[in-house]
């Protein structure tokens, strides 16, 4: 078993966390703190203390493992002081504000014999997975090329936000997800090219960027924008005999916004049929084919099997130290060449 306790009880908590780690029986939610306890619009788990008092989670021998859900700008001292109080910490993304702040948190853990590990459910979305296993098949041939794409269309973000913010860019807040899966799968590449914009002008939110991470014989492309009113694929990718193309992204999201969960769901996050990607080849034989490739199930909850096989049967972390201070490096680098 493996006792838990969040700092933070709001949207990232309550739709992103809760509907994985009460679903697990391996797992133990104790207790919750936020600073408010009673302002809160999500209904409450049951069994699971709510407290505005912070030392109760902290001094409580039972939790062992605390996660930190709050805004970016508190990761590192709640972080600092989970460890100090000889608990391990999972952290929502982005990590942390800075390399430098990362760097530190993971030494100091490890000084502690501590896991400290950033919150990247994205490498279990259902259309990197199935991405994924039509590489592996090998149908497309030699890789050239990936694209990444995550668009939105809500214009009355940026519209709304008439000054520049670092840490609370489009790049921060949505590209430490797609970023991560580029690292984790394809691995550190030789050079980055950054086209990180503000399309409403200096001085605005930062809402587009489009990243070209280059290898000895591929290229992946990272893109996204606020002003996508028809989305791009959601993953393309190709080789040298085919295509692939996966239109529409992780349903998991989806299901939670309206509150269907995991529990008592088997067809959670599932794709159906009309999600399915699309891969176009020619075989050795030079025959075209054209087919439905069946979706991998998604499944964020396997970010606390991970961690919970690290913390309580001593295995190697899935999310690596060196894949983390990656990610930040490449937010920082971005938002240095943004204009």
């Amino acid at each position: 078993m493996l006792t838990i306790g969040y700092i933070g009880n709001g949207k990232s908590t309550n739709r992103y966390h809760l509907p994985f780690s009460l679903n697990r029986d391996h797992l133990k939610v104790k207790t919750i703190y936020a600073r408010h306890r009673e302002k809160t619009e999500w209904v409450k788990a049951p069994g699971v203390l709510y407290t505005d008092d912070l030392a109760a989670l902290m001094n409580d021998d039972d939790i062992q493992l605390v996660v930190v859900c709050t805004h970016t700008e508190s990761h590192y001292e709640y972080a600092k002081k989970a460890l100090d109080h000889g608990k391990h910490v999972l952290v929502e993304k982005p990590f942390m504000l800075t390399v430098e702040e990362a760097e530190s948190i993971f030494q100091y853990a490890k000084e502690k014999n501590l896991l400290i590990q950033c919150y990247q459910n994205r490498r279990y979305d259902s259309d990197f997975l199935t991405t994924k296993k039509v590489i592996e098949s090998g149908k497309l041939g030699d890789l050239l090329e990936v694209e990444l794409h995550y668009d939105y269309y809500r214009p009355e973000i940026p519209n709304a936000t008439t000054h520049f913010s670092k840490y609370k860019s489009y790049l921060y807040g949505h590209g430490v997800h797609t970023i991560d899966q580029v690292l984790s799968y394809f691995g550190q590449p030789d050079k980055i090219h950054y086209d990180v914009r503000q399309l409403l002008g200096p001085g605005r939110m930062n809402d587009y960027f489009d990243l070209d991470f280059y290898y000895a014989s591929l290229k992946v492309s990272v893109k996204s924008s606020f002003f996508r009113l028809k989305p791009r694929p959601s993953f393309v990718v190709y080789g040298k005999k085919g295509v692939f193309v996966k239109q529409t992204e992780d349903r998991q999201e989806e299901h939670l916004k309206l509150f269907y969960l995991p529990k008592g769901h088997p067809d959670f996050g599932k794709d159906l049929p009309q999600h399915y990607g699309v891969m176009t080849y020619l075989d050795d034989a030079g025959i075209y084919h054209e087919e439905k490739v069946i979706s991998e199930q998604g499944n964020y909850a396997r970010v606390y099997d991970d961690i919970y096989e690290a913390i309580n049967h001593g295995k190697e972390k899935v999310i690596q130290v060196q894949e983390t201070i990656a990610v930040m490096e490449i937010l920082e680098k971005g938002m240095e060449e943004c204009n």
